[in-house]
Parts: structure tokens; C-alpha cells; sequence
């Protein structure tokens, strides 16, 4: 991997929650790539496992651990095992999340027509369950809530000590069908500003980037067909992107290691940064 520009992160620790994804890892790599010792954390040891191993063989310093973001128990054995081998945390990024169809509805619209309907697999908001919702916002907040805890402490009055939460674009403006998504990441990003504020005497700074819309193994099938052609959904988000395409996992990298370095950023505090193209910036017309 390539790093648009080098920071020194020699001796630090950086935990990264939902490391084995493709940003996530990408964020992982690319702080390896500039001297931190990397802690990937996901529900899938797998995935984390391929993105340390990946590392390590680049010359890196990384271990992955199957973590449960929502399982405090979970959580505490990793900070200990990363204690133990790598040091206190100094970086802490807040990736785990996504959406589910239990919290989606099927239109973007709501029509008398659906609520007469009796067409399989048909959800309106009417039909969205509680349980569907929770896991959705839990994911989310919940899942950025509790790695903060656990991992906080440690970072109290230590130099350059940073949480970087991921939020989404769609904090600013809701996307339509995916409600509890939008919702848990709006209170990501405001969760960020409060958490700024809390932690501004004891050394520690809290900021939020935003990725707008960009291609990866999650959302494949939602915006290309079988053929690879786009769905109609893509074609909207294309359409509502001034670059007119999606982005690159790299290129979220320059706004990750500029919000890390205490010297290009010491003074930025309790800010979401959108990545996303230009999107939130056009009203579409």
C-alpha cells in the first residue's frame, strides 16, 4: 500500500474496531505503513487475521482479535491482550457498523397501494420490528459507545491521544429506506461533538470522518447487478455526486492520517469531515 504522505506513529497503539473490512483494513494498513503497532478488531477472525497477516508480511506490526463490539466481556479480554502485547492504546478508531435489512424498508415512498398490498417480502415502516431497529442502532452507537469505555482510560493525558469514530454521510441528511442506519450514525456524529467537549481537559481529541458512497464487498449486490452493470439505486447516488463516481477506500487515508497527527491537526476538535465526492454539497438541482 501506498500512504499519500508519511507521519511518525513509532511506538504507538492503534485499535481499530471492524478492521477486517475493506476501509477499516485500509485505515489498518495504512497506519501500520507509518510505524504503529495495529490491534484489528472484528466479530470475523478471519477477516482480521487476513489484514494483520498482510501487515506483518509488509514488514507491519498487527494482530487480529475477534472482538464483539456490543460484549463488554468480549472487549476487556482484547484490551488486555493488546496491553500485554503491544502497550497502551493512542489511537482508537471506531469502524464496526452497517445496516441490515431488518431495519430497511422496501420503498423509498410510502403509497396507500403498500398498505393494501399483499405482496411477499413487502416492508413499510409499519412492518419494521423492534428487534430489526436495536440491532441496527446497537451496531452503530452502541458499538462505537462501549469501545470508548473500555479503551479510553488508558489514553487519558497521553500525547497525540485521538478517537476517530466513522460516521456516514448520511448523518447530514438521512438516506431513504435505511432509517435505524441513518439514525444510529447521526448519533455517532453527535455523540463525537459531545465526546470532544467531555474529553477536552485530559488530552484526548474526538473527531468523526464521513464516508459519502464507496464500492465495496458489503454493498455490491445493492448497487451492481449480476451483469456489473449499476442498480438504479447507484445510478441516483451517481447522479448526486458531483465527481460521478464512487470512491476509493484509499482515498479516505490522507483525512485519517492528517486527523492523527497531532501536528497538522492538534487544534481540530469534535469535527465529522465528509468524504464523499461532493454529495453532501449538492442539493441536485
Amino acid at each position: 500500500m501506498k500512504v499519500p504522505f508519511m507521519i511518525n506513529l513509532k511506538d504507538r497503539t492503534a485499535v481499530i474496531t471492524g478492521g477486517g473490512g475493506e476501509l477499516c483494513g485500509c485505515f489498518s494498513e495504512a497506519l501500520a505503513k507509518c510505524g504503529a503497532k495495529v490491534a484489528i478488531l472484528d466479530i470475523r477472525k478471519e477477516a482480521a487475521d487476513k489484514v494483520a497477516s498482510k501487515i506483518n508480511e509488509n514488514g507491519g506490526i498487527a494482530m487480529g482479535i475477534e472482538v464483539n463490539v456490543l460484549d463488554l466481556k468480549s472487549l476487556r479480554k482484547a484490551e488486555e491482550i493488546i496491553g500485554r502485547e503491544f502497550g497502551p492504546c493512542n489511537i482508537l478508531i471506531n469502524g464496526a457498523g452497517g445496516n441490515h435489512p431488518k431495519g430497511t424498508t422496501s420503498n423509498e415512498f410510502l403509497t396507500v397501494d403498500d398498505l393494501e398490498s399483499e405482496r411477499e417480502g413487502l416492508v413499510t415502516f409499519f412492518d419494521l420490528n423492534q428487534e430489526g431497529i436495536e440491532f441496527v442502532f446497537n451496531l452503530n452507537f452502541i458499538g462505537t459507545f462501549l469501545p470508548i469505555q473500555v479503551f479510553a482510560k488508558q489514553m487519558l493525558n497521553q500525547k497525540g491521544a485521538i478517537i476517530i469514530n466513522i460516521s456516514s454521510i448520511n448523518a447530514f441528511t438521512p438516506l431513504t429506506k435505511i432509517p435505524a442506519y441513518s439514525g444510529a450514525k447521526a448519533a455517532v456524529s453527535n455523540f463525537t461533538q459531545w465526546l470532544a467537549v467531555y474529553f477536552s481537559k485530559v488530552g484526548i481529541r474526538v473527531n468523526a470522518i464521513a464516508p459519502g458512497f464507496f464500492l465495496t464487498e458489503q454493498n455490491r449486490s445493492l448497487l451492481t447487478n449480476e451483469d456489473g452493470s449499476f442498480t438504479e439505486r447507484a445510478k441516483k447516488i451517481l447522479n448526486l455526486t458531483p465527481i460521478g463516481r464512487f470512491g476509493k477506500p484509499e482515498e479516505l487515508i490522507g483525512t485519517l492520517l492528517w486527523l492523527v497527527d497531532e501536528k497538522a491537526s492538534g487544534f481540530v476538535n469534535g469535527v465529522i469531515i465528509p468524504v464523499d465526492g461532493g454529495f453532501s454539497a449538492y442539493s441536485g438541482v
